[in-house]
């Protein structure tokens, strides 16, 4: 990778130093505390742990099934499979419209864009970020869609600690509401990052219109 591909990179991994904590982009956050036979112990927006067995909901999140230290939850219509100890997941943002042509967001409290979609059909989280040259998502991420981000190419990606690798790769689809795009080119980071930034390898494919706190993209 050639210094100027790095330094292209270098706003995908800038942006994580500014960002808050997931908190700020999800309606709902929610963690498995733990089992208590068939019941999952859930945490929801930080509040005191509760215990729900399967087709019961806690704070808006309804369990859908148990098995070992893991549990299938339903949140905000958004299915996620939650494992005892790992970080807790967040869903939710800011409301989105499509009409397969056309992307409207609505910018939360922040005056980010973040919202639900999809990648290879999986559920994820994006945040709009105009100043990454590419989608962008962390390893972790990566690894719970199943991406084969390992046969991609290998690149140097600078960081605030130094220089770490990463991979790209080819992403076969990115749904936004009701839009999809095919052959998205994706960098796989090391660093953990509280959403999947939704970099100009797909925005290229619009014209983007900001009126406010209203984003609109357009397929070109």
């Amino acid at each position: 990778m050639t210094l100027a591909m790095l330094h292209r990179c270098a706003p995908v991994v800038a942006l994580f130093a500014l960002l808050p904590g997931a908190n700020a982009f999800a309606q709902t956050t929610v963690s498995l505390q733990g089992m208590l036979g068939n019941r999952a112990l859930l945490i929801v927006d930080g509040g005191a742990p509760r215990s729900a067995a399967p087709g019961s909901s806690v704070g808006g999140v309804r369990v859908i099934s148990t098995s070992g230290n893991q549990a299938v939850v339903s949140i905000n219509g958004q299915e996620r499979t939650l494992r005892v100890g790992e970080t807790p997941v967040n869903v939710g943002g800011a409301p989105i419209t499509g009409s397969g042509d056309r992307i409207s967001l609505s910018a939360d409290s922040r005056g980010h864009f973040v919202t639900m979609g999809s990648i290879n059909n999986r559920p994820v989280q994006f945040l709009v970020d105009t100043g990454a040259s590419s989608v962008a998502l962390g390893k972790a991420e990566a690894d719970r869609l199943n991406l084969d981000y390992k046969s991609g190419n290998p690149v140097r990606i600078s960081t605030a600690n130094g220089v770490a690798e990463g991979w790209r790769m080819r992403l076969h689809s990115i749904r936004v509401g009701d839009v999809t795009v095919y052959d998205v080119e994706a960098v796989i980071t090391p660093m953990a990052m509280p959403a999947v930034l939704l970099g100009n390898s797909f925005l290229n494919r619009f014209n983007m219109r900001r009126d406010a706190d209203q984003m609109t993209l357009s397929r070109r």
